[in-house]
């Protein structure tokens, strides 16, 4: 099918309306010191039906339709968006490996997790499924999901806040951000196992279909593959890419690094979609996997290799265009005028953040840690941000949840995103505040907790704290 000049300009029109939209949101949130995700969050919000679709739908329609030619390139560009953000979120996670003071890691992290995702799992099971699901969610299913949302944790939101206070470089960041590593990849496993239980019943493309399984078989196919995949590429993807990327024969590592990259990411992806598993694992395992290559920086000569700067260049033009783009989708699918439900939200709100808060301060304070210290982890490590939202975004468009808890799952995590860096703003001193019109460099990096967060080493952020090791959080 060809697309008339007419479908290109509704196209381009959009496109550009919604990128506007979702970079104004993020550079008003980030001259107020909030995560700039949940500007582009408020862009979308504006544009849907929400606010727009009730002052002019009709122009909201003729803008933004339902579907045809514009909806759907639209949709496909907020795939490749949040596959580019689960692309840098993996590649961004490796970066907090080595934190030191394991024993608080450890504690943290199993608190962090077991506690809120077992009671988390309870409440579901206290409620009717029916209520909260979508048209393919079960028992099972719904109480996964909403054990996961109550455990989430955010490690590009709160990294971008550490690096606004100028304590990336501290304990108490690294600490945080390993903590946060530990928790997502466990509870992205969770995930996966959650998809692979609806799966098996549905008809799927790939190897799932031509075994042609059905039942019990099916659903035990999908769990399997499923975590011997995301164990294989966790354990052996590293090596994989180092191999890859050191080859002779490799001609795209040498002449264009980035376009190896993402190659190797869609060819992740590609496999995921073959075997039944979601696609959004494929672009993280790359993104763990390619996150270190054997061949340096620079050679011997002081001179770049090849694939010198790949990764900021792929962050750039990923946060510059499709990042934003799916941001701002999922704020158009928010409709908060007939998809959210006040006292539910609210009961949700206070249960998942208390819980996961008091889970994180015990577990601090076990280990030795200050009250001061106890509460400072405990809200940061509530902020869902990014993950929290493409929890709700893979699992509503997986038929696994329905518009009203997917609203309150965006919402939770926007708020609890919003309040982190408001505690931890008051918490640390304080940094100046970014100019509302920042260039284009600076806004690569203000929007860089759209799940690829800052990789800055927080060198110079660090000198506006005095004795930044010894800022109010945890000492080393």
């Amino acid at each position: 099918m060809s697309l008339s000049r007419g479908d290109f300009a509704s196209l381009f029109i959009a496109l550009i309306i919604i990128l506007v939209a979702a970079h104004l949101g993020a550079q008003i949130c980030a001259k107020l010191r909030q995560p700039p995700v949940i500007g582009e969050i408020l862009g979308g919000l504006f544009l849907g039906p929400t606010v727009f679709g009730q002052v002019a739908p009709g122009v909201a329609s003729q803008l933004f339709p339902a579907d045809g030619v514009v909806h759907a390139g639209i949709q496909m560009l907020n795939e490749f968006g949040l596959l580019l953000l689960m692309f840098l979120a993996g590649r961004e996670v490796m970066t907090y490996r080595n934190p030191g003071k394991q024993r608080t890691v450890a504690a943290l992290a199993a608190a962090g997790l077991v506690i809120p995702m077992v009671l988390g799992v309870g409440v579901a099971l206290a409620l009717d499924h029916a209520d909260y699901s979508g048209p393919h969610g079960t028992d099972a299913t719904f109480a996964l999901i909403f054990g996961i949302a109550f455990a989430v944790t955010s490690i590009p939101v709160i990294s971008r806040i550490m690096l606004d206070l100028g304590l990336l470089n501290t304990s108490f960041a690294r600490v945080v951000l390993a903590v946060a590593l530990l928790e997502d990849v466990v509870l992205y496993v969770a995930l996966a196992v959650t998809f692979s239980l609806v799966q098996g019943d549905q008809k799927t493309f790939g190897l799932g279909s031509l075994l042609q399984l059905h039942g019990t078989g099916a659903m035990a196919y999908q769990v399997i593959v499923s975590l011997v995949f995301i164990t294989a590429l966790l354990l052996a993807g590293k090596w994989l890419f180092n191999r890859l990327a050191a080859s002779k024969a490799n001609l795209m590592e040498k002449a264009n690094p980035i376009a190896f990259r993402l190659v190797f990411a869609l060819a992740l992806v590609l496999s995921c979609v073959f075997l039944g598993i979601n696609a959004i694992f494929g672009a993280l395992l790359a993104g763990i996997a390619s996150s270190d290559v054997i061949a340096p920086q620079s050679n011997q000569d002081g001179e770049s290799t090849p694939g010198a700067g790949a990764w900021d260049t792929i962050k750039d033009f990923s946060l510059a265009f499709f990042i934003p783009i799916y941001f701002a989708g999922v704020g158009m699918q928010l409709d908060l005028a007939r998809n959210f439900d006040l006292v539910f939200f609210a009961a949700f709100l206070l249960t998942a953040t208390a819980v996961k808060g008091l889970s994180i301060w015990a577990a601090a304070r076990a280990v030795g840690e200050s009250n001061r210290h106890a509460k400072n982890f405990a809200v940061a490590l509530n902020a869902r941000g990014g993950p929290g939202i493409v929890l709700a975004t893979v699992t509503l468009s997986a038929g696994l949840i329905n518009e009203e808890f997917f609203t309150s799952i965006v919402v939770l995590s926007i708020v609890t995103s919003s309040l982190a860096g408001m505690w931890l703003d008051y918490a640390f001193p304080r940094t100046p505040r970014p100019p509302l019109l920042a260039t284009a460099s600076n806004h690569a990096a203000a929007t860089s907790d759209n799940g690829a967060a800052a990789t800055h080493d927080g060198t110079g952020a660090a000198d506006h704290v005095v004795g930044a090791e010894e800022a109010p959080g945890p000492k080393s």
